[in-house]
C-alpha cells in the first residue's frame, strides 16, 4: 500500500480544478494500491467549489486525513503535483508531475529544467507531450559562454491520459432564448480564448439572421463586478451593430455539471464554437462531443484527440479516420505581446490562428446544412462514449502511476552480499 499525495487545485472550479479531482477519483478506484492524501491550492482567481455534495465532503474527510498524516510525522511514497512544469519540486521518493497547460509550439525552459526533476509526467493530450518532448534548447556555460548542450530537452518518461466522459443529469438552465438556433461558446475572458473575434466575426455573419450566440464566460471570476465588466466589454464590441438581428446572450456565474450538461443539451442550442489560439485539452469541447452537439473548432491542440473517429466510406469499402466537426482553417503565428507571461508562454512560442473568412463559413455552413454536422455529431458522441469511458481513464491513470514504482520496488528487493 504507497501513501500518495495529491497537491493540487482540487477544490478549484477550473479545468485544472477537474484535472486534480479526475486524478483522486482515479487513485480511490484502487483501494488496495493506494493510501491517497490531499493538499489543496488556489488556482488563480478561480472560485472554489461551495456547494455540498458526497464528492467535497470527501475532499474534506481527505484534507482532514493529510493534515493529522502530517502532524503526526509521517511521510508519503509519492506526490502528484497538479499544476503548470515551473512549480514542480522534489518532495517524496516519487514525484509525477501532472499538467495541461502547453497549448503553443514549445515549452519554457524552466519546464524542461522541472520535467527533468521529475520521475513521471502525465499530460492531457498527444499535443501536450508532443510539444514538451520535441522542445530543446542549448545550455551555455555562463563564465565561458561554451556549449554545453546544444540538445537539452526533457528527457523523463511522460504519459497520455486523456480525461473520461461524465454521466451526469442534466438540469434546466433558466435561459430565454429568442431564436430557435443559437451556438454557444464556453471560456474566460483572455488573450488565448480569442473570444473578441468569436462574438464580432459571428455578429458580422449573422447580423441578418435570426440566431443567437450564448456566451458562459467571465473575464477574472464570477463576482458582480466582473459581471458589469463582462457585459461591457461585449457592449463595446456591438456598438456598430445596433440594428443586427441576431442576438448575443451572456451567462456569467457558477453553473453546475448538470446545469452545464443542460446548456449543452439545450434544445435551442445547436452548435458550440471555440477558435481559441490554443488548448491543453479543451474540456467544453470534449463535453459538447460527448454530448452530441455539433462542434466548431480548429484541427490543432488537445481537442484533435477526441474530434476524429472512424467513418466508413460505403463506396470503396474502407473505414478511415476523418474530423467530425466542422472545421475551421487556421495558420501557426508567433504569440501575440499582451500573451506573453515569463517562465510560461514565452514570446517566441507560436499558437494557432483562426481564418476570420473559413469561420464565418463553417459557422454559416452549420447554419444552413445542420442536419449533415448534427449526423456527424451523433456519430462522434458515440465514439467518445465508447473510447473514453470512466473505466478507461482510470485504469490508464493507475497504471502510468504504478509504473513508477516498479523500479523503488525491485531496488528495495535487491540483496547485496559482501564477499
Amino acid at each position: 500500500m504507497k501513501n500518495i499525495l495529491i497537491k493540487g487545485p482540487v477544490l478549484s472550479q477550473s479545468g485544472y480544478g477537474e484535472q486534480a479531482r479526475f486524478a483522486m477519483r482515479a487513485l480511490l478506484s484502487r483501494p488496495d494500491l493506494y493510501n491517497i492524501f490531499i493538499e489543496p491550492i488556489n488556482w488563480g482567481k478561480t472560485g472554489w467549489i461551495v456547494n455540498d455534495g458526497e464528492e467535497k465532503d470527501l475532499i474534506d474527510q481527505l484534507i482532514g486525513k493529510t493534515i493529522f498524516h502530517e502532524n503526526s510525522g509521517q511521510k508519503y511514497d509519492a506526490v502528484i503535483q497538479v499544476t503548470i512544469p515551473n512549480e514542480w519540486e522534489k518532495l517524496a521518493p516519487v514525484n509525477i508531475g501532472y499538467t495541461a497547460g502547453i497549448e503553443t509550439t514549445k515549452v519554457a525552459p524552466g519546464w524542461v529544467e522541472k520535467g527533468n526533476i521529475m520521475d513521471r509526467i502525465i499530460l492531457v493530450s498527444n499535443h501536450s507531450k508532443d510539444i514538451y518532448q520535441k522542445t530543446a534548447f542549448t545550455i551555455r556555460d555562463k563564465r565561458t559562454n561554451e556549449v554545453l548542450d546544444d540538445d537539452y530537452r526533457c528527457k523523463t518518461p511522460m504519459d497520455v491520459v486523456n480525461f473520461p466522459v461524465k454521466e451526469i443529469e442534466p438540469t434546466d438552465v433558466p435561459i430565454e432564448l429568442e431564436h430557435d438556433f443559437n451556438f454557444l461558446s464556453v471560456a474566460q475572458w483572455g488573450p488565448r480564448k480569442n473570444i473578441k473575434n468569436t462574438i464580432k466575426w459571428f455578429v458580422e455573419e449573422f447580423k441578418d439572421r435570426p440566431a443567437g450566440l450564448v456566451l458562459k464566460l467571465n473575464v477574472m471570476n464570477n463576482s458582480t463586478i466582473d459581471y458589469h465588466h463582462s457585459i461591457k466589454k461585449i457592449q463595446e464590441l456591438l456598438r456598430d451593430y445596433e440594428d443586427r438581428r441576431c442576438k448575443i446572450y451572456l451567462l456569467h456565474g457558477d453553473l453546475t455539471p448538470a446545469e452545464m450538461a443542460g446548456l449543452y443539451k439545450h434544445k435551442k442550442i445547436k452548435a458550440l464554437i471555440n477558435i481559441s489560439h490554443g488548448e491543453g485539452f479543451g474540456l467544453p469541447i470534449f463535453e459538447a462531443a460527448y454530448s452530441g452537439l455539433p462542434i466548431v473548432t480548429v484541427g490543432w491542440s488537445g481537442q484533435v484527440d477526441y474530434l476524429y473517429a472512424p467513418y466508413h466510406d460505403k463506396k470503396k469499402n474502407k473505414t478511415k479516420i476523418r474530423p467530425h466537426f466542422a472545421s475551421v482553417d487556421y495558420d501557426i503565428n508567433q504569440i501575440q505581446q499582451e500573451a506573453v507571461w515569463d517562465g510560461v508562454l514565452e514570446r517566441d512560442s507560436g499558437w494557432c490562428f483562426a481564418k476570420k473568412m473559413s469561420y464565418k463559413d463553417k459557422i454559416k455552413d452549420v447554419y444552413t446544412n445542420y442536419k449533415k454536422y448534427k449526423d456527424l455529431a451523433n456519430s462522434l458522441k458515440t465514439h467518445v462514449l465508447k473510447e473514453h469511458s470512466k473505466e478507461k481513464a482510470y485504469s490508464n491513470f493507475v497504471t502510468s502511476v504504478s509504473q513508477c514504482f516498479e523500479k523503488t520496488d525491485e531496488e528495495e528487493n535487491v540483496e547485496v552480499m559482501v564477499l
